[in-house]
This record gives structure tokens, C-alpha cells and sequence, in this order.
């Protein structure tokens, strides 16, 4: 990867944030727009989280990657702090590796 590919693609990322901003101005959205648009960073991280749980490289499969992150949603669900469930995780992951 070249450098001027990286200025390009981020040129091109300013761009479009630039292109939103003249294209919306000070107009508000439409309260359904808002909320899908609020929903789309979550969906993001849980799409790549999901990718490399259960991928590596081009094939697909469970392994001790599954069972971390199962133990850090679980954290999650009980409202842990946000240090405990990378623990939780990386912990259950390492744990399973070394079986």
C-alpha cells in the first residue's frame, strides 16, 4: 500500500463527511432516519466482532476465540466494567489455548 492510496482514501473519508455536512446543513432528520443512523456504529462493531470470532483467514470455525467472547458478552450482560470484560475474555480465550 502506497501512501498516496492512504491520502487518497482519506481525502476521499473527508470528502464524504464534508459532503454530508453541505448536504444536511442545519436541517434535523427524521426521527426514524436519527434512530437507524444512531444504530449503525453498534452494528458495525458487532459485524466485525462476529467476523473474527469465527473466521481466520478465508475458512470458517469455533474455537477458543467463541468461548472468550462468550464469557465477555456474559460480563457484559451483567453490567461489568468495561476492564473486567476484556479480563473476563482474554482470560477465558488464554485458558482454552493452553488446554
Amino acid at each position: 500500500m502506497s501512501w498516496t492510496l492512504v491520502l487518497a482514501l482519506a481525502a476521499g473519508a473527508y470528502l464524504f463527511k464534508v459532503l454530508g455536512v453541505v448536504i444536511i446543513g442545519d436541517r434535523t432528520l427524521p426521527p426514524v432516519l436519527d434512530r437507524c443512523l444512531a444504530l449503525i456504529p453498534a452494528a458495525l462493531i458487532a459485524s466485525i466482532i462476529v467476523k473474527d470470532t469465527f473466521s481466520t483467514g478465508q475458512h470458517l470455525g469455533i474455537d477458543a476465540r467463541v468461548a472468550g467472547v462468550g464469557a465477555a458478552v456474559f460480563a457484559a450482560w451483567r453490567k461489568a466494567p468495561m476492564i473486567v470484560i476484556i479480563v473476563v475474555g482474554a482470560g477465558v480465550t488464554a485458558a482454552l489455548r493452553a488446554l
